[in-house]
């Protein structure tokens, strides 16, 4: 068996797992002093995000949006329920979803956490020129992809 490439470092998946590596800590490390994870911050920052522009998501659309698993979602929400992040009320038409929302204390969490975040991310991107380019081909890889590759959220993901 071999390779279609003479090096590792010409193998774009190789590099694209090396780069997320990096750019999750440093993630990390940004996030730190906010006392959150990055998945708690994905979650946090959606959910803002969808509130923002007028909607009320339950948690099966706010995992959709953020492309996570919805039982670890609502494991993430119920953590940050208990530090009082947010909030979980029923449906008033299905009490079967549960519609989560931001406290105050939430709202100026997220609202300082996502400057830093935001800055970290121009700086991981600085040796990229085109910003734009690159959003663009991620979006593209998220929307569409391969048929053959299984989509993130459980198949329900949707850029937005």
């Amino acid at each position: 068996m071999s390779s279609r490439h003479q090096e590792a470092w010409e193998s774009p998946g190789f590099l694209l797992w090396l780069a997320t590596l990096r750019w999750q800590r440093l993630m990390r490390a940004t996030l730190r002093p906010h006392g959150l994870t990055h998945v708690q911050f994905v979650i946090l920052a959606s959910l803002w995000w969808l509130t923002e522009r007028g909607m009320a998501p339950s948690q099966r659309e706010l995992a959709d949006h953020a492309g996570t698993d919805l039982t670890m979602t609502g494991q993430v929400l119920l953590a940050l329920e208990r530090r009082g992040l947010l909030v979980r009320h029923p449906d008033p038409e299905d009490a079967r979803i549960r519609r989560p929302g931001l406290t105050e204390r939430g709202r100026l969490l997220i609202l300082r956490a996502l400057p830093a975040v935001e800055g970290a991310d121009l700086l991981f991107l600085e040796p990229v020129g085109d910003r734009d380019g690159l959003a663009a081909a991620l979006r593209e890889l998220i929307s569409k992809g391969s048929p053959r590759v299984p989509p993130v959220g459980g198949g329900r993901d949707r850029v937005r």
